[in-house]
């Protein structure tokens, strides 16, 4: 990841924290890594950058620590030499990360096979993208460093297709809707992002009615863009925010998952290059719960 320097004479970690979804701590890490480099030379955080200086982004950052393999129960829905397809529960960190440093899919992953892509770095292996913690359905690993790198540029240009279902808390009264708002980090709580956040990004979201109930609707989602919490945020945004959203939604019921389901997922195979479609059925509580709405 390369980044044009636009602004004078201003500290490069300073200048990345308001470019990037990373803390300063983190970019200053990085840094002392060699993780980030200026004009293809490492720098201190405190180094001052001038415009059209290029930053590159050379790799993830690694955490200190190694990670651990952790026994888990893994929902494989296909595997071969250079993927796996696997069906995510909610409630499952994907990698470590502030507060999950165990029990993430990534320690999952690693305790089912070490023949794990090493791009994103060793917290990160064969994870090419990542679902939020309560959103539950389909991802996709890589095994492979070839496999990862092509399917790396496959979601960069929006090549990988993803369907989620959702249940929304109020009666949508649209039967399609397209949502074209921008997405940045929220200002109050950098837990949370926002419309036209802190440097906010481009982010288009597709939906289609699929079910109204009398308080809620069901819904099928597509994503033009992949935003940190997109989905989530843009039902919000709306007016009609995912139920039981533990972030983005008062309205909660204990127990159970985020209403929110990766259910579909189609991509061109990285390296046989033979079209792979794959459909996964709604976790039990989100199909139990739609019941007791009829």
């Amino acid at each position: 990841m390369k980044i044009e320097v636009d602004q004078e004479n201003i500290r490069v970690d300073k200048f990345l924290s308001e470019k990037l979804d990373y803390s300063r701590n983190i970019i200053i890490k990085m840094l002392e890594q060699g993780a980030i480099l200026v004009n293809e030379k490492q720098v201190k955080p405190s180094f001052l950058v001038h415009k059209n200086d290029c930053i590159e982004i050379v790799k993830e950052y690694e955490t200190e620590s190694t990670l651990t393999p952790s026994q888990m129960d893994l929902d494989i829905v296909y595997e071969d030499q250079d993927i796996i397809v696997i069906n995510k529960p909610s409630g499952v960190v994907v990698h470590p990360g502030s507060g999950n440093h165990d029990n993430t899919l990534a320690n999952g992953l690693l305790y089912y096979t070490e023949n794990l892509s090493d791009v994103n770095g060793e917290s990160r292996p064969g994870i090419v993208h990542r679902l939020d913690k309560d959103t539950s359905g389909l991802m996709l690993v890589a095994k492979s460093n070839k496999a990862h790198e092509i399917l790396a540029e496959d979601f960069k240009v929006h090549a990988v297709k993803r369907e989620y279902v959702a249940l929304l808390s109020g009666v949508f009264p649209h039967n399609e809707a397209k949502i074209d708002a921008p997405i940045g980090r929220d200002i109050k709580n950098r837990k949370k992002f926002m419309v036209t956040g802190e440097n906010s990004k481009e982010a288009i979201t597709y939906l289609k009615v699929l079910k109204r109930y009398k308080n809620h609707t069901l819904v099928s989602l597509h994503l033009e863009t992949g935003r940190t919490h997109q989905i989530r945020v843009h039902m919000k945004y709306i007016g009609y925010p995912v139920f039981n959203d533990p972030l983005y939604n008062k309205e909660v019921i204990p127990g159970v998952g985020q209403f929110l389901h990766s259910k579909t997922i189609t991509f061109v195979h990285p390296i046989t290059k033979k079209e792979m479609f794959f459909d996964s059925e709604l976790p039990a509580y989100f199909i139990d719960y739609l019941k007791t709405l009829e």
